[in-house]
C-alpha cells in the first residue's frame, strides 16, 4: 500500500512539477475544456464586471479572510459640520413634518418644507463645496435620510433622490467643466430640481435593454446647424419627474450615417436636458403605494439636443452603462439601506415601548414569550441593519465602488426591513393598522415594497447579481483566466493559463483542506483577531468562507456557462456570501462600539442567525447540485459530520428582549435615527414618553402587586380605582399616586388610535 501511495505521489509531482509534461497532459486539455465551458458574457455583463471595485467581499470569497483588514477600515464618524447639520437643520425639518397630512391630504410635501429643503442644502449633500454643495460623507447622507425616514418616507425619498443616482452624482464624477459650472450650483441651491430617467415599460431590472434611442444627426439649433442627437424615449417610475426642471436621460446612441466614425451602435449614453426644452414631455403622475413623493412619466419624440449635452461631453458617448453601474452605489449602498435601517430603528423604539405599556391578561405583552420571539427578531435585525449601513457607507467613503457589496446591502437590508415591519405590525396590531396622525408604522409598512422593487428588483438582484458578479469579480483566478481565454495569441494564452492554473490548483486544495479540517475540529484552529466571546464567530466564518470558495470552484468547473442559468443554485451561494458580509458588519460594529457588554445579546442572536443562514444556504446548494457524485464529495468536505449551525436559542431570545425592554445606552444606540422631541406630530414621542413614565413607576407597581398577592388590595379593579385605593390604604404615597396617574394618562394616550368622522 505504501509503495502504491509513493508511486502515485511521484506521478503527481512529475505531472505538476515538469513544465513540458504539465503543459502537454494537464494545462492544454484543461485550457481547451475551460474555453468550451466558459460562460459567454454580453457587452453589458462585461461592462458590469469591469465597473466598480472589489472590496471586503473579495476577502470573503477567497476562503481565508484577513480579519485585520476588516478592522483597519476605521469607524464611520460625522464631522463637526455634519453633526451640526443633523442637530439643527434636520431636527428643524422633522418638526415641520406631518406625514399623515402629507400623504392623505396634500399628496405632496408642504411648500414651506420644499423651500426649507432647498434653502438649507438638503438637495446638495453630495455636491462639492466649490459649487455650493455640502460635500457630506456617504455615512452622513445615509444618517440624514434615515432620520427623515423615521418620520416620513415621502420626505426622505424626496431628499435622497437628488443625492442618489442622477444628474448631481453623474455630473460630479463625469461632467465636463462647463457642465459642472453651469448645473451644479443650480442643483445645490434648489433652483434646478433633477430627475433621472432610466426605467421604461420594456426595461426594468434589465436596464441595459432600454429601447430609447438617440440618433446622431445634423439639425438647426439656436440659429445654426450643429451635430447632435434626435431622441425618442418613453420612461416611467421616474421620481421627482413631475416637479423636475432638468432631466437626466439614458438611451441607446446610434450613428447610422457614420457622422462620428465607423461604429453604428455606440451603446448606452446619458444626457442632461432642461425639461422646458422643446419636445420634452413630463407626463402623468404615479402614486407608488399611495406615498406622496413625486413620481411619474416622461416622453420625448424627435427631440433634438447638441452633442455637448451628453454628460461628460461627446467623448462619453456610449459609456453611459459603465457610468450608471459605478454610480448605482449611491442608491443601492446609501439611500435604500438608509430607509431600511430607519424602519428598524423606528420599529425597535416603538415596539419595545409599546410592548411595555400595552397590557393583556394582567401583563405587559412584552412578557409573553410569543411576543418576545418576534420582538427579538426586530431588535436583532435592527442591529444588523445598522451594522450593514455603517460598513457599506464606510466602503463608499473610502472611495471604492463596491458593486457586489451594494447589491448585497440593497437586497438583504430591504428584505430585513420587510421582516422588521411585519413583526412590528404583528405585535402592535390594532395600533399599527389604524391609519391616522398617531400611526408611525402604517406608511413605512405600505411603502416597503417600493424599496424592494426599485434599483433592480430584489428577486433578480439575488439570483443574478450577487453571486453572478461576485464569483467572477472576487475570485483570485477566474477573471484572469477568462481574459486569458479571450487572448488572440494562443501560445501566449497557454503560457499565461499555465501559471494561473498552478495557483488555482493550490488555492482549491487549500480551501478543500481548510473546509474539512475546520469542520472536523469545530474551527478551533482558525485564526481570530480578537479574544473573548466573539472569537469563535470569526473562526466559523473562516470555515464557511473556505466552503464557499470550494463550492464556487466545483460549480464553475462542472457547470461552466450553464451556472448563470442555474439561478436558484447561484442564489443560494450568493446567500452564503451575503450572510458572511452581514456577519462581518455585525462584528465590526461591535468592535467600533468599544465591545459594549450590553450589545452582546444582540451580537449573539445576530451571529447565530447569520451562521445558521449561511450553512443552510450551503446545505441547500449541495442538495440541489446537479452532479450528484461531485455533491457527495463536497458534502464530505464541507459537512463531514453534519450541519450543526442551529441558530438562536430561546435563552438568547429572552436575554435580548429583557435587555431592550428598558431605557438605556444599548437601546439608545439602536434607535438613535429615531429621536423623540416635543413637536413630534407622528406618535413616536407619545409612546416613548409613556414607556419612560411607566418604567419609572415600576417599583410603585411592584408595591401594588405585592399588596394584591397578600390580599390587602383586590385584583379586579380598574387602574384608577386600584391606585386610589392603594393611596387610601397608605400602600403608596401621594407623590407616587400622582406619578402613577400621570403615567397611566400617557399610557392610554399611547395605546389609543385615531378616529374620524364618518363620511
Amino acid at each position: 500500500m505504501m509503495t502504491v501511495f509513493i508511486l502515485a505521489l511521484l506521478v503527481v509531482i512529475v505531472l505538476l512539477g515538469v513544465k513540458s509534461i504539465r503543459m502537454q497532459f494537464i494545462t492544454r486539455p484543461i485550457f481547451s475544456f475551460f474555453k468550451k465551458v466558459l460562460p459567454p458574457l454580453s457587452d453589458t455583463e462585461k461592462e458590469a464586471m469591469e465597473a466598480g471595485d472589489v472590496w471586503w467581499e473579495g476577502e470573503l470569497f477567497r476562503g481565508k479572510p484577513n480579519w485585520e483588514t476588516l478592522h483597519s477600515y476605521g469607524k464611520p464618524k460625522l464631522t463637526a459640520e455634519e453633526q451640526d447639520f443633523i442637530e439643527n437643520q434636520v431636527m428643524t425639518a422633522l418638526t415641520m413634518i406631518d406625514d399623515f397630512d402629507i400623504v392623505h391630504n396634500r399628496k405632496d410635501l408642504p411648500p414651506e418644507l420644499w423651500e426649507y429643503f432647498k434653502k438649507e442644502g438638503f438637495f446638495a449633500l453630495i455636491i462639492p463645496k466649490k459649487y455650493g454643495g455640502k460635500a457630506f460623507s456617504a455615512y452622513a447622507s445615509s444618517t440624514i435620510v434615515g432620520k427623515l425616514a423615521c418620520r416620513s418616507v415621502s420626505a426622505a425619498v424626496t431628499v435622497m433622490v437628488p443625492n442618489s443616482l442622477g444628474p448631481g452624482e453623474l455630473l460630479t464624477h463625469y461632467g465636463t467643466k462647463e457642465q459642472r459650472e453651469h448645473w451644479l450650483p443650480k442643483l445645490a441651491s434648489g433652483e434646478a430640481v433633477p430627475c433621472f430617467a432610466l426605467t421604461g415599460p420594456e426595461a426594468g431590472s434589465d436596464a441595459g435593454a432600454i429601447p430609447d434611442t438617440g440618433v446622431v444627426c445634423r439639425q438647426q439649433f439656436e440659429g445654426e446647424e450643429v451635430l447632435g442627437l434626435r431622441l425618442n424615449w418613453d420612461k416611467r417610475y421616474i421620481t421627482l419627474a413631475p416637479v423636475s426642471t432638468v432631466l437626466g436621460l439614458a438611451f441607446q446612441m446610434q450613428d447610422p450615417d457614420g457622422l462620428l466614425g465607423d461604429k453604428e451602435a455606440l451603446g448606452i449614453t446619458c444626457a442632461l436636458i432642461p425639461t422646458d426644452h422643446e419636445g420634452v414631455v413630463i407626463g402623468q403622475r404615479h402614486y407608488p403605494l399611495n406615498m406622496a413623493f413625486m413620481n411619474g412619466t416622461t416622453q420625448g419624440k424627435d427631440v433634438f439636443i447638441p452633442l455637448d449635452w451628453i454628460i461628460g461631453g461627446p467623448q462619453y458617448a456610449g459609456r453611459g452603462w459603465r457610468m450608471l453601474v459605478e454610480c448605482l452605489s449611491a442608491g443601492r449602498g446609501i439611500s435604500l439601506p438608509a430607509l431600511a435601517t430607519a424602519a428598524g430603528h423606528t420599529a425597535t423604539k416603538t415596539t419595545t415601548a409599546y410592548s411595555y405599556v400595552r397590557h393583556q391578561f394582567g401583563l405587559a405583552i412584552g412578557q409573553f414569550e410569543g411576543v418576545q420571539e418576534a420582538l427579538a427578531r426586530i431588535i436583532a435585525n435592527t442591529y444588523q441593519l445598522e451594522a450593514a449601513r455603517r460598513l457599506t457607507t464606510t466602503g463608499i467613503d473610502l472611495k471604492v465602488k463596491p458593486s457586489v457589496v451594494t447589491a448585497i446591502a440593497k437586497y438583504h437590508m430591504t428584505e430585513m426591513s420587510r421582516d422588521v415591519l411585519n413583526d412590528a405590525m404583528d405585535i402592535q396590531s390594532g395600533k399599527g393598522i389604524q391609519l391616522g396622525p398617531k400611526n408611525y408604522l402604517g406608511h413605512a409598512y405600505m411603502a416597503n415594497p417600493i424599496s424592494i422593487t426599485v434599483e433592480g428588483a430584489n428577486i433578480l438582484t439575488r439570483s443574478l447579481m450577487i453571486f453572478g458578479q461576485g464569483a467572477t469579480r472576487c475570485h483570485p483566478y477566474v477573471l484572469a483566466e477568462m481574459e486569458t481565454a479571450a487572448m488572440e495569441d494562443s501560445c501566449a494564452a497557454l503560457e499565461r493559463f499555465d501559471s494561473l492554473l498552478l495557483g488555482h490548483i493550490g488555492y482549491a486544495a487549500r480551501n478543500a483542506f481548510s473546509s474539512l479540517f475546520s469542520a472536523l475540529t469545530g474551527s478551533r484552529f482558525n485564526q481570530s483577531p480578537v479574544s473573548g466571546e466573539t472569537q469563535q464567530y470569526y473562526r466559523d466564518m473562516t470555515r464557511l468562507s473556505s466552503a464557499l470558495a470550494l463550492m464556487t470552484d466545483f460549480s464553475m468547473l462542472i457547470m461552466g456557462g450553464d451556472l448563470k442559468r442555474k439561478e436558484m443554485l447561484s442564489a443560494r451561494m450568493g446567500d452564503v456570501l451575503s450572510e458572511l458580509y452581514l456577519a462581518s458588519a455585525t462584528l465590526k460594529m461591535f468592535e467600533d462600539n468599544g465591545r459594549q457588554h450590553d450589545d452582546l445579546p444582540a451580537v449573539r442572536f445576530v451571529m447565530a442567525t447569520r451562521l445558521q443562514n449561511a450553512a443552510k444556504a450551503l446545505d441547500g446548494a449541495l442538495r440541489n447540485f446537479p452532479n450528484r457524485p461531485v455533491a457527495w464529495v463536497m458534502r464530505a468536505l464541507i459537512f463531514p459530520i453534519g450541519n450543526h449551525f442551529n441558530g438562536a436559542s430561546d435563552k438568547m431570545t429572552t436575554e435580548l428582549v429583557s435587555g431592550m425592554m428598558k431605557p438605556g445606552p444599548a437601546r439608545d444606540r439602536l434607535t438613535f435615527l429615531c429621536p423623540d422631541f416635543e413637536q413630534d406630530k407622528g406618535g413616536i414621542t407619545e409612546v416613548e414618553d409613556a414607556f419612560k413614565a411607566q418604567y419609572a413607576c415600576r417599583q410603585i407597581h411592584k408595591k401594588i402587586k405585592t399588596a394584591q398577592r397578600e390580599g390587602v388590595l383586590p385584583k379586579k379593579l380598574s387602574n384608577l380605582e386600584l391606585f386610589a385605593l392603594a393611596s387610601e390604604r397608605s400602600i403608596i404615597t401621594q407623590e407616587e399616586l400622582d406619578a402613577l396617574l400621570k403615567a397611566d394618562e400617557l399610557r392610554l394616550a399611547a395605546i389609543n388610535v385615531d378616529d374620524f368622522d364618518t363620511l
